[in-house]
């Protein structure tokens, strides 16, 4: 007689996990259909980059294999979302060579950008003496020469949405703004400030989110 009972009540257990199981999917379900629903309907986009200016101080092939960099640089950053604001956590900035990275990282702190906000920031992105391959330093010596170079200025950091009240996870930001400096030709194209020469350039960037 016992080992029915017990049975009975096994049985009553098991019912009681699949409904508990059931409305458990069932609540995730409509909990994601609606976050879908409020997703869809604001229509969340990437911030938006444009790399204004460069400021070079140097840049300077000391050997073949040596690289010195100094280059401040104005970044435009755009929320274009009306309902949607932007929490940047961290945003590190260095320059590329030929997919090699030739200055440190500079930090530009946290901050919050609202509903069809811009912010700018001029940070100094530098390395001194920092080793890159020998190939990519008798090719700075030769765009010198020529009278132009191109690099790329990298911006590595996570953005968290904020929604109302509601603010998500934080995804990896990555902005790409490659960029032509025509160096040796700026009585033409750049302003001479002491020096060094500063060169308007307005390039947007490419943005991954």
């Amino acid at each position: 007689m016992s080992e029915k009972v017990c049975s009975h009540h096994k049985s009553k257990r098991r019912k009681f996990l699949r409904r508990c199981f059931a409305g458990f999917l069932v609540v995730s379900f409509i909990v994601l259909f609606v976050f879908l629903i409020i997703w869809a309907v604001l229509q969340p986009k990437k911030p938006r980059f444009t790399l204004q200016d460069a400021t070079i101080f140097t840049l300077n092939v000391s050997a073949p294999n040596v690289i010195s960099t100094t280059v401040q640089v104005t970044i435009n950053s755009r929320n274009p979302n009306s309902r949607i604001g932007i929490y940047y956590d961290k945003l590190d900035v260095y320059a590329n060579y030929h997919n090699q990275q030739i200055t440190y990282y500079t930090v530009i702190p946290p901050v919050y950008q609202g509903h069809k906000d811009v912010n700018v920031w001029s940070p100094f992105i530098y390395g001194n003496n920092v080793p890159v391959a020998p190939y990519n330093g008798i090719a700075l010596s030769q765009d010198q020469s020529s009278g132009g170079i191109r690099m790329t200025i990298k911006i590595n950091g996570r953005v968290k949405w904020k929604v109302g009240t509601f603010v998500s996870g934080r995804y990896h930001l990555h902005v790409s703004c490659p960029v032509y400096i025509p160096l040796g030709n700026s009585k033409n194209n750049g302003i001479i400030i002491g020096s060094a020469v500063k060169y308007q350039l307005s390039q947007s960037c490419s943005v991954s989110v």
